[in-house]
């Protein structure tokens, strides 16, 4: 068994998790509810969720054979289930820095405009999951609950004008540290 999937999951306790009864036609499915929101998953038929029987507060992933495509699922599961918690009782954020002359960024009806040094301003619809701030003209914060759609929507922010190790200028997560490198030099 992999060393994610052993570990048992804590639930805090404002947040709520019902677990539905193992079925064999289908994978059984898990609900989840904090003060952030609510979530539910199908596992897969190959794993079982239930709690712990010497704390009622922990999560436990088991396997329902022994395979290696259960064996791989049981961590993947696990830390799911795991990022599941901690979205519906605190969140998740994923912050932007955009520097460059001109280059800002602003709300306009919900959507998000870029100017990054393009002829156009590129405009990137919001999920109505997420929640998109603009604090300053080159500051992004991108929350949600869900880790996975957090990060690719901040993923398709950067990638509107990635970082250039040359000029130092395009779209950056905050505290990411971008190599930079030499330009030519004339002889």
């Amino acid at each position: 068994m992999s060393r994610i999937g052993k570990q048992e999951i804590g639930i805090p306790e404002n947040v709520n998790v019902v677990v539905s009864p193992k079925t064999n036609l289908d994978g059984q499915a898990i609900f989840i509810e904090g003060p952030k929101g609510r979530l539910y998953r199908i596992l897969h038929s190959l794993i079982c969720c239930n709690f712990d029987e010497k704390t009622p507060k922990k999560l436990v992933i088991t396997r329902v054979e022994d395979t290696k495509q259960a064996q791989e699922l049981c961590g993947l599961s696990r830390t799911l289930i795991a990022n599941m918690v901690t979205g519906v009782a605190v969140g998740f954020e994923k912050r932007l820095q955009i520097v460059g002359v001109g280059y800002r960024a602003q709300l306009e009806k919900g959507n998000l405009s870029i100017n990054a040094g393009y002829s156009h301003p590129v405009k990137k619809i919001t999920p109505n999951v997420l929640g998109v701030i603009v604090e300053s003209p080159t500051s992004i914060v991108v929350s949600g609950i869900q880790k996975d759609m957090v990060g690719e929507f901040a993923a398709k922010l950067r990638n509107v004008r990635p970082a250039e190790p040359y000029k130092g200028k395009g779209i950056f997560y905050e505290g990411e540290f971008i190599k930079r490198k030499a330009g030519k030099t004339r002889k």
